[in-house]
């Protein structure tokens, strides 16, 4: 086993020696509203957002956006467990903002190891072994970090299975600040149809 294993395992072991109540809490999120946000590791939600265990659901994928799947897990969230609010927070200096489809296709294709981006450029440090599969794969990559929010939002709402009456906000989280910035289009589009 790894270092990281051993971490993780050990941090749990002290986490269930203190859960006490927590085995009570409801299948439903208690404050009744779902986050989608991206899978950074800068990004924490509970603390962003102010949540407890229990309070919302947290949907995070690469890029925090409103995939087949996230969508999914949103229709869920509300038709089985009573989510009547959702939130896009997307964030500053996203990954998704420094390759393309075509990017990660290429790297892929030559080599599956993890590549190297020296700030310009993408490259593999190693050659051979890749697979032409990550070709085929909606990446979901973006130039524009409020035109994604508006476009995920816009989404969601336009989807079949979301009902019209679920305000869906838009927002871009500040890394260096930690301030949530509403975008105020993403809102607009996500307001609530009769």
């Amino acid at each position: 086993m790894t270092r990281v294993y051993d971490e993780v395992i050990s941090a749990n072991d002290n986490y269930a020696a203190g859960f006490g109540d927590k085995s009570k809490l409801a299948l439903p999120p208690a404050r009744h509203f779902a986050i989608l946000t991206c899978m950074d590791a800068r990004l924490d939600p509970a603390k962003y957002a102010g949540l407890a265990e229990g309070d919302a659901h947290v949907i995070r994928n690469a890029g925090g956006r409103a995939s087949d799947d996230a969508i999914r897990s949103l229709v869920i969230s509300h038709k089985l467990l009573g989510t009547g609010e959702w939130f896009v927070i997307h964030h500053s200096d996203c990954g998704m903002e420094l390759f393309t489809g075509e990017v990660i296709g290429d790297l892929l294709a030559d080599n599956l190891e993890t590549a190297q981006f020296d700030g310009k450029a993408w490259s593999n440090p190693k050659h051979g072994g890749g697979s032409v599969a990550g070709r085929y794969v909606h990446w979901h990559t973006f130039e524009d970090n409020a035109r994604s929010v508006v476009e995920d939002v816009q989404r969601i709402r336009s989807h079949p299975l979301v009902p019209g009456h679920i305000p869906i906000y838009g927002f871009i989280y500040d890394v260096k600040t930690g301030k949530l910035n509403e975008v105020a289009e993403a809102t607009a589009a996500g307001k609530p149809r009769a």
